[in-house]
């Protein structure tokens, strides 16, 4: 009888990042002969489409814009985040000031 190991689906990397990228040349064979750029912007789709999603669920309420406490934390801890070019800072912000 063969035995085999059983296979793990989970990924120790932060926000599925590595998974992702594993993945994209499986997909679409010879994206590693793609130019940086579109790799690069392949790589920023799926944030920005997290974005997007998060900020209409902070943003846009019963289809009326409004700008609240949390609107308010996300903008300090992303505008703090990306001038000390750290996350933690930015999401300790955002936390502090809701």
């Amino acid at each position: 009888m063969i035995r085999s190991a059983p296979i793990s689906f989970h990924s120790r990397s932060s926000a599925g990042s590595a998974p992702t990228r594993r993945a994209l040349p499986l997909l679409a064979p010879g994206v590693d002969r793609l130019p940086a750029p579109v790799l690069t912007y392949l790589r920023l789709i799926g944030p920005s489409a997290l974005g997007a999603i998060a900020a209409a669920n902070i943003v846009v309420a019963d289809g009326a814009f409004r700008v609240g406490p949390e609107a308010v934390a996300v903008i300090t801890g992303a505008a703090i985040g990306r001038w000390r070019n750290s996350l933690l800072v930015g999401m300790a912000l955002s936390v502090v000031v809701v």
